[in-house]
């Protein structure tokens, strides 16, 4: 007698259950971009100490900043945000404003990091999520420091919001 009590009560509340992200959020994409959750952005056989320090020293000849991408391929939001900023919508305006470069820093959140000095170089202890972008100076200071993690939801924002926000 219990159990079927117990089962219809659990059906009742079955439409009350929270849906998981990705069941519940719709693939959205990114125009001109064929697969927005997948890239190659972040290399893992890159030097990316050497990486970092040619983006530093052409933004002191050209007088821009350094979008340091500290990110995964295997992680949906840092390809969202990779494919989001090299899209044909924003490549051009963030051009004349900054040097990318993407680093592997793999998915150090769950324990699967990669070259962690790139984040203690810049003065991040720990990186809480995947893209943690920061925005240099041509001198490499973080002018962004607060704002460097919350990119970690980059796959839920819209293009016009990365655009404002890294324009500011």
């Amino acid at each position: 007698m219990m159990r079927p009590i117990a089962l219809a009560f659990a059906a009742l509340l079955l439409p009350l259950a929270p849906v998981s992200a990705s069941e519940d959020a719709p693939l959205r994409s990114i125009p001109g971009v064929a697969e927005p959750y997948e890239t190659t952005a972040f290399d893992r056989k890159a030097d990316a100490a050497a990486a970092v320090d040619t983006a530093l020293a052409t933004a002191r000849q050209s007088g821009k900043r350094v979008l340091l991408v500290m990110g995964s391929n295997d992680c949906h939001d840092s390809a969202w945000f990779a494919n989001a900023v090299t899209s044909a919508d924003l490549a051009a305006t963030l051009a004349a404003r900054y040097h990318i470069v993407f680093v592997d820093v793999g998915m150090p959140q769950v324990g699967r990091g990669r070259n962690p000095e790139i984040p203690a170089r810049f003065g991040f202890r720990k990186i809480k999520g995947t893209p943690t972008v920061a925005i240099l100076d041509a001198r490499g200071h973080v002018l962004n420091r607060k704002a460097a993690p919350q990119w970690r939801n980059a796959a839920s924002r819209n293009m016009q919001e990365i655009q404002i926000e890294l324009m500011q």
